[in-house]
């Protein structure tokens, strides 16, 4: 099947370069040989070939599951060349027939569709991009596959052609068929090698086997995507997910498991769904699926069914839908994706977070149902430098190992560490408890945590059913505000769990049970959006509005800047603390390339706007050099020293080339040091020309976590 030469011009694709393996491909390599695959190979394959992930990732895990570049240029050429001779194309479905009735059988790759013919009593097969219609297919086949029954599934098959003496037989047969999965995820094994990694290492291991560069994203970034993978490991699960376009909310549904089935929402209907009493009671998708991704869920001008959104809210909360007089349950999570197209102060000023939403579905008790509300808003949209090149897990044994640990439960492990405040609902605590469940699983699945990580996952949970919950409020009076708080086991501080677009939208929030005051430290390293709030602290507010520029402040105080965050500005950091300032000195070794030095000038800008007409403002920069980009750090700055000549900034700058330079700060003549942790790179990179948003308001891009404190001279 591999030794046959490729057509010419067909499945051809640029030879894969080469990357060096960094230490974590080298650790995953060592942990799970054969099972992991190089995922810029599949985003290279992706261009040429419209075919799923998982079926593609299945090949390669097959041919390429290795670093050695002599073996993974090879089995590349095998990928391509099984592509080219036995993947159907819509386009070429002729000329594969006249193939297979020429050579009387071929092997295909195409998704299968089987529908009982109830008359004759026998199965048929539909090839979807082959066209064959009513091919019969033997019961076996069916009885070890039933999802063929219900929304098919791709498969590499041996098709016969001959022609049959009953002219009303079909002279195509299915002489073998087997489904694109790996035949086995052994869960002990997997379990065994996780212990072998931190959980900074896991959870970069996870985003590089969802095919982004780890390295783009924080921490709370990075739980913002995983989160997605829960309905495949949690039963019944219900997320909702609104956010702007291209942030690749429903890529993980389309691409990473043959056990989740995206469809359009506009497409849904009771039947297809749950059950067709007109066909003899046929069962829908979640009686075959794990979990079913409504994409385009949102939109006023969808058509909707009353009758299904009841049957769903049915479902939903009790994992049961009716089939005559018979009560039938279910397991798939629902998944429900959509775009908004307001922003988060606006909704929050205006209306509510469900607001994108078709009217019949802006109904509180289906809401209710939702387990969490991921924030889509969050998410960066998705640009060529955030895909990977590492090292991560064939999706398809992934989701393997997800779905066996959909019979595991860890939904109270947290409770010998914290305890839930008296107050929460019951609906909401089994809320968030589900969400920390399918967290526990995806990161800690042999449920080895310390106290901090699952404080971690506990409040992201809590944080996610909050935004269900405060927005159902908004819709529906009757509805009563709960407080979302947990205290440490044996005494502690009870802490208040809000969102993080509470904090900072403060006016347009409803106004809290209790007061939320100064944000803790977040737990798990990084800022995780400062929504743990101690119910009884001290201390200025947690997203503290800028100071009057107009005059110096007076206040020492520490802010936390919330990871993925829009509406934060040097203005609103530091104008009021370079108020009067003739005299300016910055200290930040990573000014070098090109977005840091962009960064450097819009703080240039601030104190050129600032300063008064007549006036002069001497600003002096301190960096670091290293040989890989000296040059072009030198040409970056010197043309910024170009730039502001004659204007009321003067620039200057040089090289501190001590090994031990780290600390970063802004120190003025008036008496103040500001403390940056990250320095001046404060926001994320963001794709985007002259003519983008993000370009020209600093307020519409998101934020990187970091912490800053203001100290008096």
């Amino acid at each position: 099947m591999t030794s046959d030469p490729l057509p010419a011009n067909e499945g051809e694709v640029a030879a894969p370069a080469v990357h060096a393996p960094t230490a974590l491909d080298r650790k995953i390599l060592e942990n799970f040989p054969g099972l992991v695959v190089r995922k810029d190979l599949t985003q290279g394959l992706k261009q040429n070939a419209v075919v799923p992930t998982y079926v593609l990732e299945y090949l390669l895990g097959q041919h390429c599951a290795t670093d050695d570049p002599a073996v993974i240029a090879a089995g590349l050429e095998s990928v391509q060349r099984i592509l080219a001779k036995h993947y159907v194309h819509r386009n070429q479905a002729e000329l594969v027939k006249s193939t297979i009735k020429e050579k009387g059988r071929h092997k295909v790759i195409d998704k299968l569709t089987v529908e009982l013919n109830d008359k004759g009593g026998f199965y048929e097969a539909e090839f979807t991009n082959l066209g064959l219609k009513k091919v019969p297919v033997a019961d076996d086949f069916v009885r070890r596959y039933p999802k063929l029954l219900v929304g098919g599934i791709r498969c590499i098959t041996d098709v016969t052609y001959e022609v049959m003496e009953d002219p009303k037989g079909s002279p195509w047969q299915i002489e073998t068929l087997k489904p694109i999965q790996v035949a086995n995820a052994n869960v002990d094994e997997y379990l065994a090698a996780r212990a072998k990694f931190t959980t900074d290492e896991w959870m970069d291991v996870l985003m590089q086997s969802m095919g982004f560069n780890p390295e783009f994203f924080g921490r709370r970034a990075k739980l913002l995507t995983l989160i997605r993978l829960i309905p495949y490991c949690e039963r019944n699960y219900n997320l909702l997910e609104l956010g702007p376009k291209g942030t690749g909310k429903s890529h993980i549904y389309a691409e990473f498991s043959p056990h989740g089935m995206l469809i359009s929402g506009s497409e849904v209907t009771a039947p297809k769904l749950f059950v067709n009493n007109s066909a003899r009671g046929k069962i829908g998708l979640v009686g075959y699926w794990d979990c079913i991704c409504f994409d385009e869920f949102a939109g006023k001008d969808k058509k909707i069914d009353k009758s299904l959104v009841d049957i769903m809210k049915n479902y939903m909360a009790n994992r049961s839908f009716s089939r005559g007089i018979e009560q039938l349950t279910a397991e798939a999570s629902m998944v429900f994706m959509g775009n908004t197209q307001k922003s988060v102060a606006y909704m929050l000023k205006h209306s509510h977070f469900f607001e994108p939403l078709p009217d019949k579905y802006i109904d509180s008790a289906f809401l209710d149902r939702i387990h969490a509300y991921n924030p889509g808003w969050e998410v960066a949209p998705i640009r060529h430098e955030l895909f990977s090149h590492g090292y991560g897990f064939v999706v398809d044994y992934i989701a393997e190992v997800l779905k066996h640990l959909r019979t595991e439960d860890f939904s109270g492990a947290y409770k010998k560490h914290f305890e839930i405040a008296e107050e929460v609902s019951t609906r909401d605590q089994t809320g968030f408890e589900k969400t920390f469940s399918g967290l526990m699983k995806i990161l800690y699945p042999d449920g080895k945590s310390t106290t901090a990580e699952v404080e971690e996952l506990l409040s992201f949970a809590m944080e996610c059913r909050r935004r269900v919950r405060e927005h159902i409020l908004r819709i529906d009076a009757t509805f009563k505000r709960n407080e979302f708080a947990y205290r440490p086991v044996g005494g502690g501080a009870t802490v208040r769990v809000v969102t993080p677009e509470e904090l900072q939208y403060p006016a347009f929030a409803a106004p809290p049970t209790r007061e939320a005051e100064d944000a803790p430290q977040p737990v798990g390293g990084e800022p995780s959006g400062a929504a743990a709030v101690p119910r009884d602290s001290a201390g200025p507010a947690a997203l503290p509005v800028a100071p009057n520029e107009a005059a110096s402040n007076t206040a020492a105080i520490h802010v936390v800047v919330p990871e993925n965050a829009k509406g934060w500005s040097y203005r609103r950091l530091f104008a009021g603390y370079l108020a009067g300032a003739t005299k300016i000195t910055i200290r930040d070794p990573y000014v070098r390339q090109f977005f840091q030095v962009r960064n450097l000038v819009d703080l240039l800008h601030l104190v050129y706007e600032m300063a008064p007409e007549g006036d002069e403002v001497a600003v002096h920069l301190t960096t670091y050099a290293d040989s890989e980009t000296a040059e072009r750090q030198e040409e970056f700055l010197n043309q910024v020293v170009k730039n502001f000549v004659g204007s009321k900034v003067a620039f200057t700058w040089d090289i501190d080339s001590s090994p031990n330079f780290h600390a970063r700060s802004i120190v003025t003549d008036t008496g103040w040091k500001i403390s940056l942790d990250r320095g001046l790179d404060l926001f994320q990179r963001f794709e985007g020309g002259p003519l983008s948003l993000e370009q020209g308001s600093q307020e519409a891009r998101l934020t990187r976590g970091s912490e800053i404190s203001y100290l008096r001279t």
